[in-house]
Order: C-alpha cells, then structure tokens, then sequence
C-alpha cells in the first residue's frame, strides 16, 4: 500500500497530477483501506475486480491476498505506473481501458479476463475498488446482474452512491441501484469517511460499503434480464400510477398485455406509484413477466 508522499513521488516523476475529472481521488488512510482488505475476507481461491486501480496502492495488497487479480484503469498516464509498481505478481493483469462498454454492458475483454482466472480458482468473484463516481452506479449493477454475477462487493463510493445502495422505498435515493441490490443480496455501510482520507481531498464524504450475494434471493429471480427491464421500466416513471407505467413498455415488455391481472396477482394496487414498490414486488412482477414470455 502506498502512502501520500509515495503516490506523490510516482506521479510528479511522470510530470502528472490527479486528474479530478476522472475522481482521482486516492485514498491514503492505510488502517482504512486495511478495513476494506479485511472485510472482504479475500483468499487464495478468490479472483478480485478492482475498477479504477490508479497507481496500484490497493492493487499490490489484492495480489498479495486473491488467487488473480483483474485491475482496470482508464487513464492511460496511471495504468503505466501501476503495471510497473506489479511487477513480480503472476497473478494481476492490469487493463488500460473503460470497464464499461456500455451503460449497460461490461467491458467484453475484462469479462472475459474474469471468465479465465474463474476457471482456475474455485472460490469468490468480488469487486474490491475505491470505485470511481462516474461509473459506480453502472459497474456495480452489471456485475450484479451479469450472465457470471459477483459473489460480493467491497467499495468506497460517494456517500451520496452509498445511500441509494442502501435506500428504501419511498424516499428520492429509492432507485434502480437500491432494488437491484437488496433484492439480491444483503448491503451494509462499513463506515463513512472524511474528505480529509483521501488526496486530493473530495469536497463530499465517502462511505465504505459491502454487498454479499444471497442465493436464496438471487435464486427467487426467475429472469435477471427481464428484471432488470421491468425495473427500468418503472422507475423511469417512478412517480406515475403504475397502469400508467405500462404504456411505456418496449422491447420484450411489450408484449405483455394483461398488466392489471399481474397487479392483482402480486397484491399490488395499479395506482400505485414505482417509488413506493419494496424491491420484492418488482421481482414478483418480473416472475410473472417472465413467466408470460417464455
């Protein structure tokens, strides 16, 4: 792990400073990036995503605890210095590239990396990052919902990206982040954080946050695609009546037609507002859905 006269050193030999566009901001309190290493509990049989990996502070730790490493940088000046603080571990690939291929796709060449060291270690996917705002919300909701889903999450976000982590319905945070993850799995606030624990300081707070995968709830989504889309679906609206929701239904959705007897079926009242659904519901939705389409 490095210290802040350390990650100063390697970015001023390189004739670079933090680019707060991108969220440069390293976090330089070691005892709280050792909490963030400890709770995930990381082993030998464990591969580890690390979104945003900057000049490979947390990276070096990673190698030392997990079976492989898969590190994504986009800043094409940082990626270097990371590769070669690295040097020596047989067990990291480091990727000069944008983890998203799309809002709503993963970066194919990083999926596929994480496909490859699945296959040789037996134990957890995790993403353990100080993730970058801009691509927080995206990043965490496509490992949720991809084809190989994460088995958990370790994250130092914004405060405010942690609070719509942990939202619950009725209030403005509620959204698609929140349901997504607590009707998979089980989220926790690890601790909330200072600006003054990172360089260059951040003018809000941060939170460190955790997500463990609940298979008994993952297991009750019959479709994760087709979940996804009837949440989207409804909380594009979120402050319509939901039979007027509906009205927007596009691609698959759109074939379901009988949307008051799925309604009635979930025990849902048709003038409710999305915002006010519990993430449950939207999976009994989407069951029924998924059931009518296929």
């Amino acid at each position: 792990m490095q210290t802040k006269q350390q990650i100063q050193t390697l970015l001023a030999a390189g004739g670079l400073a933090p680019n707060t566009r991108l969220g440069q901001h390293f976090l330089i309190d070691l005892n709280l990036m050792r909490l963030l290493l400890d709770s995930a509990q990381i082993t030998k049989n464990d591969v580890v995503l690390e979104v945003g990996c900057g000049t490979g502070s947390l990276t070096c730790e990673l190698a030392e605890r997990a079976g492989a490493v898969i590190a994504v940088e986009l800043d094409t000046n940082l990626a270097p210095i990371a590769q070669q603080q690295l040097e020596g571990y047989n067990n990291v690939k480091v990727f000069n590239t944008d983890i998203l291929a799309t809002k709503n796709k993963l970066n194919p060449e990083v999926m596929d990396a994480l496909d490859a060291c699945r296959r040789k270690c037996a134990g957890r996917l995790l993403l353990v990052s100080n993730l970058p705002y801009s691509v927080a919300s995206a990043v965490m909701i496509n490992l949720v919902t991809a084809p190989a889903a994460a088995d958990a999450m370790y994250v130092t976000v914004q405060k405010e990206v942690a609070q719509r982590m942990t939202a619950k319905p009725g209030i403005h945070e509620y959204g698609a982040l929140s349901i997504i993850l607590t009707a998979a799995g089980d989220i926790k606030t690890l601790r909330i954080l200072k600006p003054t624990v990172f360089w260059p300081q951040p003018q809000v707070d941060s939170a460190m946050v955790s997500f463990a995968r609940r298979e008994d709830k993952f297991r009750s989504i019959d479709d994760v695609r087709i979940f996804s889309r009837v949440i989207n679906l409804f909380m594009q609206h979120r402050r319509k009546m939901l039979k007027a929701c509906t009205k927007f239904a596009a691609g698959d959705l759109k074939d379901v037609t009988d949307w008051l007897d799925i309604f009635a079926r979930c025990d849902i009242e048709p003038t409710n507002r999305p915002e006010q659904l519990a993430p449950q519901d939207f999976v009994n939705i989407a069951n029924l859905c998924a059931k009518k389409l296929t």
